[in-house]
């Protein structure tokens, strides 16, 4: 990626949530985001990695050859044990029609952090959602963009009224996505909005709450016919003072020049713009940006951010998720009973696309 990745925690500028004390973690599922983001935050926080579990045992003894993950172990059974006797934090980076089925094998009481969606539907979030409340699981969803350093930039400016009240969001995508790095999506029913769009409404969410009402039209492209959704626009309806809008078209293979991945918030005092660099040419990815302006100055200003989505925001949802386990009247922002409501508006976008527009009438 060309997005500079820090050297040492000391040097965000954001810190995203981190405990006093890590607590180890075990590892279920290796695969490519595991080892790419995952490992690699953890690594630059601190958080100890004990043991690695993975279906492909080949894939996860080259996860541990090439992270120091000191045991692999052939089961998941192995795997519970081992985090048991160590008081480890489960790290669950499965396919999400598997997770509840994990959930079920991890000891009461355990913490856990899912890699999203909280499965593929409604349903399945809801199945999810029971199994953490009946066996008590301290559980989180690793919906990290909320906790990407320069988000947490632009809810600082927020809540400390640099642009007074919030009344637009326009969060635009135009790009080309290579869609054959996760060939496990193409035989789904359900695509874009589940595996990607899906990170946007939860930060949307993070901002200004659950909206009222969405909607959606979720679509294929003629040219990727063999996925069942590339293209999606989303109105999240807060009422009659907050206009919120996303733009997503993965289909945009027209060259880099006018590739967009952009968040602008509008106040009525001011302005911020952000550039998610990851996505430009993604994974190449290009450097993130973080500008505000207010009325008062009448000037754009940057705000210097170190860090990145990809890798730095990984360190917020584990981090969190271990100050929960340390104080349990802690308010850790990616609780699985926050990831449900996030859920929940997927779910209506999914309705919403179904159900379609309203027909035009044209009779004369």
């Amino acid at each position: 990626m060309a997005v500079d990745n820090v050297s040492s925690i000391d040097e965000l500028t954001y810190v995203p949530e981190m405990p006093e004390k890590p607590r180890p973690i075990v590892s279920i599922g290796t695969g490519g985001i595991v080892q790419g983001s995952h490992y690699p935050a953890y690594k630059l926080a601190g958080y100890p990695v004990i043991a690695c579990y993975d279906v492909n045992l080949d894939n996860a003894k080259k996860a541990a050859a090439d992270w120091g993950v000191p045991t692999v172990c052939e089961t998941l059974e192995d795997a519970v044990k081992v985090g048991v006797e160590a008081g480890a934090v489960f790290d669950v980076a499965v396919p999400a029609n598997f997770t509840r089925e994990i959930l079920e094998q991890l000891p009461d009481g355990a913490g856990v952090l899912m890699q999203k969606p909280m499965g593929e539907s409604i349903e399945e979030a809801r199945a999810i959602l029971e199994v953490c409340h009946r066996k008590n699981l301290t559980a989180g969803v690793n919906f990290q963009l909320r906790q990407a350093p320069y988000m947490i930039a632009v809810r600082k400016l927020i809540a400390d009224g640099v642009i007074g009240q919030v009344v637009d969001i326009d969060h635009r995508l135009v790009g080309e996505q290579p869609w054959n790095l996760w060939p496990f999506l193409f035989p789904k029913d359900r695509v874009e909005i589940n595996y990607h769009s899906i990170h946007y409404i939860d930060n949307i969410r993070s901002l200004v709450g659950d909206p009222k009402a969405v909607y959606c039209k979720t679509m294929q492209h003629p040219k990727m016919r063999e996925l069942a959704q590339t293209r999606t626009a989303i109105i999240m309806d807060y009422g009659d003072d907050l206009r919120v809008n996303l733009h997503i078209n993965f289909n945009h293979n027209y060259g880099r020049k006018y590739q967009e991945s952009t968040l602008k918030i509008e106040g009525l005092e001011g302005a911020i713009r952000v550039k998610l660099g990851l996505m430009y040419d993604y994974p190449e990815g290009e450097p993130d940006s973080v500008e505000y302006i207010t009325f008062k100055d009448d000037e754009w200003k940057t705000v210097p951010v170190r860090g990145s989505w990809f890798n730095e925001a990984f360190i917020g949802t584990m981090g969190g998720l271990m100050k929960k386990l340390d104080d349990p009247s802690y308010e850790y922002m990616n609780s699985v009973e926050d990831a449900f409501h996030t859920m929940c508006v997927v779910e209506a976008c999914y309705k919403s696309s179904a159900e379609g527009g309203t027909p035009v009438d044209y009779t004369e």
